[in-house]
Protein backbone atom coordinates (compact mmCIF):
# COMPACT_ATOMS: atom_id res chain seq x y z
CA UNK A 1 0.00 0.00 0.00
CA UNK A 2 1.26 3.70 -1.12
CA UNK A 3 -1.03 6.17 1.36
CA UNK A 4 -3.01 7.98 0.75
CA UNK A 5 -4.89 5.68 -1.10
CA UNK A 6 -7.53 6.58 -3.86
CA UNK A 7 -10.81 7.81 -4.32
CA UNK A 8 -9.00 11.24 -3.30
CA UNK A 9 -10.37 13.96 -1.65
CA UNK A 10 -8.40 17.56 -1.37
CA UNK A 11 -6.04 16.99 1.46
CA UNK A 12 -5.16 13.62 -0.14
CA UNK A 13 -4.80 14.70 -3.52
CA UNK A 14 -2.22 17.25 -2.34
CA UNK A 15 -0.59 14.89 -0.09
CA UNK A 16 0.13 12.67 -3.24
CA UNK A 17 1.22 15.28 -5.26
CA UNK A 18 4.11 16.29 -2.61
CA UNK A 19 4.79 12.71 -2.02
CA UNK A 20 5.82 12.75 -5.37
CA UNK A 21 8.08 15.73 -5.27
CA UNK A 22 9.74 14.67 -2.64
CA UNK A 23 10.58 11.38 -4.07
CA UNK A 24 11.28 12.88 -7.49
CA UNK A 25 14.08 15.43 -6.16
CA UNK A 26 15.99 12.56 -4.14
CA UNK A 27 16.89 11.96 -8.10
CA UNK A 28 16.82 7.81 -6.42
CA UNK A 29 15.49 6.28 -9.42
CA UNK A 30 14.38 2.74 -7.30
CA UNK A 31 13.21 4.36 -4.83
CA UNK A 32 10.86 6.65 -7.54
CA UNK A 33 9.79 3.74 -9.44
CA UNK A 34 8.50 2.10 -6.60
CA UNK A 35 5.51 4.66 -6.41
CA UNK A 36 4.48 2.65 -9.51
CA UNK A 37 2.57 -0.69 -10.42
CA UNK A 38 4.82 -3.57 -11.71
CA UNK A 39 2.88 -2.90 -15.08
CA UNK A 40 2.99 1.32 -15.20
CA UNK A 41 2.36 2.69 -18.32
CA UNK A 42 4.09 6.00 -19.04
CA UNK A 43 4.17 8.62 -21.76
CA UNK A 44 7.06 10.90 -20.71
CA UNK A 45 7.08 13.96 -23.59
CA UNK A 46 7.88 11.37 -27.10
CA UNK A 47 8.99 8.16 -24.68
CA UNK A 48 6.61 5.41 -23.80
CA UNK A 49 7.66 3.29 -21.01
CA UNK A 50 6.04 0.14 -19.66
CA UNK A 51 6.91 -1.52 -16.30
CA UNK A 52 9.43 -1.02 -13.29
CA UNK A 53 12.45 -1.64 -15.44
CA UNK A 54 11.76 0.79 -18.30
CA UNK A 55 11.11 3.68 -15.83
CA UNK A 56 14.07 2.89 -13.95
CA UNK A 57 16.33 2.90 -17.05
CA UNK A 58 14.45 6.29 -18.17
CA UNK A 59 15.26 8.34 -14.87
CA UNK A 60 18.52 7.03 -14.89
CA UNK A 61 19.00 8.43 -18.21
CA UNK A 62 17.30 11.50 -17.32
CA UNK A 63 19.12 12.27 -14.92
CA UNK A 64 22.76 11.49 -16.37
CA UNK A 65 21.30 14.47 -18.97
CA UNK A 66 19.73 17.02 -16.18
CA UNK A 67 22.31 17.79 -13.62
CA UNK A 68 21.40 19.98 -10.31
CA UNK A 69 17.61 19.12 -11.32
CA UNK A 70 15.34 20.07 -8.70
CA UNK A 71 11.68 19.79 -8.99
CA UNK A 72 8.11 21.30 -7.75
CA UNK A 73 4.86 20.57 -8.37
CA UNK A 74 1.06 21.60 -7.76
CA UNK A 75 -2.24 19.85 -7.65
CA UNK A 76 -4.47 21.02 -10.46
CA UNK A 77 -7.30 19.08 -9.91
CA UNK A 78 -8.39 15.54 -9.28
CA UNK A 79 -11.22 12.85 -8.81
CA UNK A 80 -11.68 9.24 -7.70
CA UNK A 81 -8.35 7.65 -8.63
CA UNK A 82 -6.92 10.51 -11.29
CA UNK A 83 -4.87 13.45 -10.21
CA UNK A 84 -3.81 15.87 -12.51
CA UNK A 85 -0.68 18.44 -11.77
CA UNK A 86 1.64 21.23 -13.04
CA UNK A 87 5.16 21.36 -12.54
CA UNK A 88 8.31 23.21 -13.04
CA UNK A 89 11.84 21.90 -12.79
CA UNK A 90 15.58 23.32 -13.14
CA UNK A 91 18.77 21.47 -14.12
CA UNK A 92 21.86 22.47 -16.15
CA UNK A 93 23.04 20.31 -19.05
CA UNK A 94 27.05 19.63 -19.21
CA UNK A 95 28.27 22.97 -21.10
CA UNK A 96 26.83 24.51 -17.67
CA UNK A 97 23.86 25.97 -19.95
CA UNK A 98 20.69 26.24 -17.45
CA UNK A 99 16.55 24.95 -18.45
CA UNK A 100 13.37 25.55 -17.15
CA UNK A 101 11.08 22.59 -17.59
CA UNK A 102 7.10 23.46 -17.39
CA UNK A 103 4.85 20.60 -17.72
CA UNK A 104 1.26 19.10 -17.30
CA UNK A 105 0.68 14.85 -15.81
CA UNK A 106 -2.43 13.04 -15.72
CA UNK A 107 -2.23 10.56 -13.05
CA UNK A 108 -3.85 7.44 -13.07
CA UNK A 109 -3.89 5.55 -9.62
CA UNK A 110 -4.54 1.55 -8.55
CA UNK A 111 -6.62 0.53 -5.62
CA UNK A 112 -3.36 0.30 -3.73
CA UNK A 113 -2.03 3.96 -4.13
CA UNK A 114 0.41 3.31 -6.69
CA UNK A 115 0.52 5.01 -9.83
CA UNK A 116 -0.61 3.09 -12.94
CA UNK A 117 -0.88 5.57 -15.65
CA UNK A 118 1.24 8.70 -16.07
CA UNK A 119 1.33 10.90 -19.31
CA UNK A 120 3.44 14.13 -19.11
CA UNK A 121 3.81 16.94 -21.68
CA UNK A 122 6.99 19.11 -20.91
CA UNK A 123 8.37 21.91 -22.46
CA UNK A 124 12.29 23.19 -21.64
CA UNK A 125 13.41 26.81 -21.45
CA UNK A 126 16.66 27.93 -21.72
CA UNK A 127 17.14 30.13 -18.88
CA UNK A 128 20.19 32.25 -17.52
CA UNK A 129 21.73 31.09 -14.24
CA UNK A 130 20.56 34.20 -12.60
CA UNK A 131 16.64 33.43 -13.45
CA UNK A 132 16.74 30.56 -11.68
CA UNK A 133 14.52 30.52 -8.66
CA UNK A 134 14.20 26.45 -7.89
CA UNK A 135 17.79 25.92 -5.60
CA UNK A 136 16.57 22.04 -3.78
CA UNK A 137 13.48 20.16 -1.97
CA UNK A 138 11.03 22.60 -1.25
CA UNK A 139 11.01 24.61 2.13
CA UNK A 140 8.70 24.79 4.83
CA UNK A 141 8.35 28.54 3.89
CA UNK A 142 7.16 27.53 0.56
CA UNK A 143 4.59 24.76 1.17
CA UNK A 144 1.60 26.90 0.38
CA UNK A 145 3.31 29.17 -2.37
CA UNK A 146 2.00 28.28 -5.70
CA UNK A 147 4.56 28.67 -8.88
CA UNK A 148 4.89 31.14 -11.15
CA UNK A 149 3.40 30.87 -14.70
CA UNK A 150 7.16 32.25 -15.65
Amino acid sequence: MRPPLPPFDLESAELKVRAAENAWNTRDPEKVAQAYTEDSVWRNRDEFLTGHAEIVDFLKRKWAKENGYALRKDLWTYTGNRIAVRFQYEWHDDNGQWHRSYGNELWEFAPDGRMSRREASINDVPIAEDERRIFGPRTPEEDSEALPLQ
